[in-house]
């Protein structure tokens, strides 16, 4: 089904960008305009769409929604298996390898230094995924629901406090080592 007047209205998002809406405003402008089963997989839209990653997800009648979950749960168990190998504990699940852009997102965004780079590559790499998955029908179903998690993922930098969160990293860093320096005194 095609959402002209829907997507006509909306501005363009940009990655980096200011938020134009929140995604709560966008529910509810959808809400009287996509068929009661779009709006139900709407609901469903989000960034971590899985509580748990140990299974792949239940298929929806979705091409979009489907690629997404997938891309999602293979880049979050591929950071899982190198946050593992790094305590040296190993993975307890075998990460896919599929898609490909997911699984080299985690490698690369798990290089980095900065907690915060990280998070903000991972969060371009989805920016990227979600509009390679949207297609090229601009006023499709998949637009509403990549513009949905675009949103979420600007909302999500939004909140990012770069010098409230460093201060906090910090603070751990600090703790952690006189923990450690009182552990060798002993």
């Amino acid at each position: 089904m095609a959402y002209y007047y829907l997507v006509a209205q909306l501005p363009y998002l940009v990655y980096g960008q200011q938020l134009p809406l929140s995604s709560q405003a966008f529910r509810v402008l959808c809400a009287h305009a996509l068929s009661a089963g779009d709006a139900a997989l709407l609901g469903g839209c989000s960034l971590d769409p899985e509580k748990s990653y140990t299974e792949p997800p239940v298929p929806t009648s979705s091409r979009f929604i489907n690629e997404w979950r997938a891309w999602e749960r293979t880049l979050c168990l591929n950071l899982a298996r190198y946050r593992a190998q790094k305590r040296d504990n190993g993975a307890s699940i075998e990460p896919p390898d599929s898609p490909a852009d997911a699984a080299l997102a985690a490698k690369a965004a798990f290089a980095l230094e900065s907690p915060l780079e990280a998070e903000l590559f991972i969060d371009q790499a989805r920016w990227n995924a979600i509009e390679a998955m949207q297609g090229l029908d601009s006023f499709s179903v998949n637009m509403i629901y990549a513009y949905l998690l675009k949103l979420l993922l600007m909302e999500r930098r939004a909140a990012f406090k770069v010098e409230e969160g460093f201060a906090e990293y910090k603070g751990l860093y600090d703790a952690i080592l006189a923990s450690a320096s009182k552990g060798v005194e002993k």
